[in-house]
């Protein structure tokens, strides 16, 4: 009986300790890829609004400076913009040029997403088949006593 419990708080502690967290962190880095890929989608209908209007001069824009708090900028020359690449680095690009750059990031941003969507439907799996297995030697367990039960009634 000891044997029993004893396999219960080690699944339990596995699935506790160690599938659940993982499943947080994958969470959590999914949704910050996500973050950054509306950012990036956000930068990228800028851009194309820009090159609608053909307006690469004297551009006036809002620009938030944190937890939404927007000041007007007016922006003399916008035919370059500076775009963050990665690892705080920031590069100076045409238009155009960052229109390829975002196009690029975001199909391998979409492929990080799809790959930690598997990996979450993975854990999410191991998760469920712990449950199962700790439901099944639950059950044993509750008709073994049960039996010992009848047998000393």
């Amino acid at each position: 009986m000891t044997d029993i419990t004893e396999k219960v708080h080690r699944y339990e502690t596995f699935l506790n300790e160690k599938l659940r967290t993982d499943l947080r962190k994958v969470h959590e880095k999914r949704d910050v890829i996500y973050s950054e890929l509306a950012e990036f989608l956000q930068l990228k209908t800028a851009i194309e609004n820009i090159k609608e209007t053909n307006s690469t001069n004297d551009l006036k824009t809002r620009v938030d400076l944190g937890c939404n708090f927007y000041i007007q900028a007016n922006i003399p020359d916008s035919s370059k913009i500076f775009v963050a690449v990665g690892l705080d680095i920031y590069l100076e690009m045409t238009l155009d040029e960052a229109s390829t750059f975002i196009e690029k990031k975001i199909s391998k941003m979409n492929e990080h997403v799809s790959m930690l969507s598997k990996d979450l439907a993975k854990i999410k799996a191991h998760i469920k088949l712990v449950i199962e297995g700790l439901r099944e030697i639950q059950s044993i367990s509750s008709e073994t006593e049960q039996e010992h039960h009848n047998l000393w009634s």
